[in-house]
């Protein structure tokens, strides 16, 4: 039995946790300063909890002793403390992260680090990008990669046709922060809510637009390999334009305690949503210009006796199946861990990664 620290007693912790001990080759200890978030943990053997504020140094250092891994559930703010420490005790390190200079920061820790660093193991970035980096090898020549991820209420119910349903620092910051692209074979930044689409899958409409991160480490991977190459979430339509009346008109993205506080007061968690996954590459494949799609809904469902929601579903199922890989030596064990360098078959059978195979699979 591997002994993992997660970081972190949101509601992708209790999910992550879950996963973890009802598999019965880890024991979790769940650390957060919060007693009320630690006390929503589930009660299980291979469960324990943890008060720790991260911090305290020395607090961490005896957290991370004689751990086979520590897991970052916590907003992306908490990398540049939980990650060094992590090194530090020489202890292997994933998180969950969008945020593209926790990446970076990550990316340089690994360096000469006798541990693997493993950064972005969610939905998106994470899964997203194994799916993409696998269907992109097929083809004898890219031409355009595209990305799409929506997160989403079942039932919407107000003007924002949205509910709560993972960090809302994460949210906000995604939709705030420039947005990494290939465009016409040249690696740039675009802004963050432009360039809508519109599109029906499955008989439902929807649209995306540009967020930041969700990319993971694609741009780089695939840089002089693709012509198009750019991620965008999906919402239903009407989300994006009241996104831009808050955060570029009102000017709310200087003010993102505010937006948050907004955020979390007006609107409601639920655990009745959809997390849609859909990629589209188009290139030469055997001398032929050839579009392949991958499209797959995943629904809120039972687990351990208890209903969790698609967004806590998929995103833990990454970072526990990345987990479960790197403990059975499919992973390199030490150094920076791309998400591409995950094997989509070895994910998608992987008693944690099958969870995106049970979903329902839909037509484009």
């Amino acid at each position: 039995m591997k002994n993992i620290l997660l970081m972190g007693a949101g509601k992708i912790g209790e999910m992550i946790s879950t996963m973890l001990a009802i598999s019965g080759d880890y024991h979790v200890t769940v650390a957060d300063r919060d007693d009320a978030a630690l006390a929503r943990m589930p009660k299980h053997d291979g469960i324990s909890t943890l008060k720790l504020d991260a911090t305290d140094a020395g607090a961490m250092d005896a957290a991370l002793k004689g751990k086979f891994a520590v897991l970052s559930a916590c907003p992306y703010t908490m990398t540049k403390i939980i990650a060094p420490a992590a090194k530090k005790a020489g202890v292997h390190y994933l998180d969950l992260t969008e945020d593209v200079a926790s990446t970076r920061l990550v990316k340089e820790l690994a360096e000469g680090a006798n541990s693997a660093f493993i950064p972005q193991c969610g939905l998106a970035p994470g899964f997203i990008s194994i799916v993409a980096y696998d269907m992109a090898k097929k083809f004898d020549k890219l031409r355009n990669v595209h990305m799409r991820v929506g997160a989403l209420p079942k039932y919407p119910s107000n003007a924002l046709k949205y509910n709560l349903t993972w960090s809302t620092d994460g949210l906000i910051n995604e939709y705030c922060n420039p947005c990494e692209a290939i465009v016409n074979g040249r690696l740039t930044e675009v802004p963050p809510l432009e360039e809508v689409e519109h599109f029906s899958l499955d008989g439902m409409e929807y649209e995306a637009f540009n967020t930041s991160g969700g990319l993971g480490t694609l741009c780089e991977t695939l840089s002089g390999k693709v012509d198009n190459l750019n991620y965008r979430t999906v919402r239903y339509p009407g989300h994006r334009d009241i996104l831009k009346l808050l955060l570029q008109d009102l000017r709310l993205s200087e003010r993102q305690d505010l937006m948050k506080d907004i955020f979390e007061h007006a609107l409601p968690i639920t655990l009745q949503d959809v997390v849609l996954v859909f990629v589209t590459v188009t290139g030469m494949k055997d001398g032929r210009f050839t579009q392949e799609t991958y499209a797959h809904k995943v629904y809120a469902k039972d687990i351990g006796g208890k209903r969790f929601s698609a967004i806590q579903i998929t995103t833990s199922a990454g970072i526990c199946t990345v987990l479960d890989l790197l403990a059975n030596g499919k992973l390199p064990q030490k150094g920076f861990v791309r998400q591409e360098d995950v094997n989509f078959d070895d994910f998608i059978v992987n008693r944690f990664g099958s969870a995106y195979a049970q979903a329902v699979e839909v037509g484009a």
